[in-house]
């Protein structure tokens, strides 16, 4: 298999491509690096089967060869990020996935868009389940990131039922791991880079808002199963297991080994008071579940991280 990986630089892109290269396949990885990093991607430097283009996916997409199929990860993922660059979150949701569909459709490859559960907003329903439409505000702050990846849903169903393009939507939920960065504004980076530098914890609101966390080696299964599937409509990846941001803050201090303590801020406006997904669906289509406990995929991150720290 040929494939193209569009934000391969990034953390869970990186690990995309590692996958498909792991298992004998050929990878294109594109990015434009303003949230990404070659860093990622440098021990494949030499690879014969991999191949790097430095390039926005919102212009003119060209890939000479066949393809047989196209992942579509490119975005900001982490508040911080969609929040610096709006306007290029919004771009990439929408005019990087026309580029994408309409290379796919070209080239005749399956086509999988990494959506998120911020497709859901700031749920009413709970658990999460595929066929909840989500409580969304299309003007606050999140709402660039919410609405690029909603449009892009969209436009992805629209190629699949007017084109034909075989088409496959994972929704995200919350993933950690190596690679990420100290400065991606996500709870896990916070959370760790705090404690390794014995700095209290910063939680918003009083911490009662909940969120579920899937290691990255799990999503990246779901999303290799879910391409070489034959369903079309949209898929929760994501671990079921919930707990609220105080109790996630306090295991972090214990793994760590940090006494710095928590320290609360003002919750950021829309911040979604429930997150976890209902993967009755993707066990179902894909026979997928997380294995990897929150502990042991928290371990190795830490010590990820704890490298990152002192440059080794």
């Amino acid at each position: 298999m040929r494939v193209l990986i569009t934000g391969g630089a990034g953390f869970l892109g990186s690990h995309l491509c590692d996958r498909f290269l792991r298992d004998g396949h050929e990878v294109i990885a594109m990015d434009n690096l303003i949230t990404g990093s070659v860093c990622n991607l440098e021990h494949l430097a030499g690879n014969g089967h991999f191949r790097f283009i430095h390039q926005d996916v919102t212009e003119y997409l060209y890939i000479d060869g066949a393809l047989d199929a196209v992942m579509h990860l490119a975005s900001p993922a982490s508040p911080v990020d969609y929040l610096e660059y709006p306007i290029q979150t919004l771009k990439v949701g929408a005019l990087g996935t026309h580029k994408t569909l309409g290379l796919a459709r070209a080239k005749g490859a399956r086509f999988l868009l990494a959506s998120t559960s911020e497709v859901y907003g700031d749920p009413q329903v709970h658990p999460q389940r595929e066929d909840y439409w989500g409580h969304v505000n299309p003007i606050g702050p999140r709402g660039v990131y919410d609405e690029a990846k909603r449009f892009a849903e969209a436009l992805t169903m629209a190629y699949h039922r007017t084109h034909g393009v075989r088409t496959r939507i994972a929704r995200i939920f919350n993933t950690y791991g190596p690679r990420m960065r100290l400065d991606d504004g996500r709870v896990v980076p916070n959370f760790v880079g705090q404690a390794l530098r014995g700095e209290s914890l910063t939680v918003y609101g009083n911490g009662s808002q909940t969120r579920s966390f899937c290691y990255c080696a799990d999503t990246v299964e779901g999303l290799y199963r879910l391409l070489n599937s034959d369903y079309s409509d949209p898929v929760n990846l994501g671990n079921p297991t919930e707990m609220s941001i105080q109790h996630f803050a306090e295991l972090i201090n214990r793994l760590v080994g940090s006494g710095a303590g928590i320290i609360n801020h003002p919750l950021p406006v829309d911040d979604p008071r429930v997150r976890r997904p209902d993967i009755t669906r993707a066990r179902e289509v894909l026979g997928w579940s997380p294995s990897v406990e929150l502990e042991e995929g928290m371990r190795q991150t830490i010590e990820w991280f704890r490298g990152s720290l002192t440059g080794k």
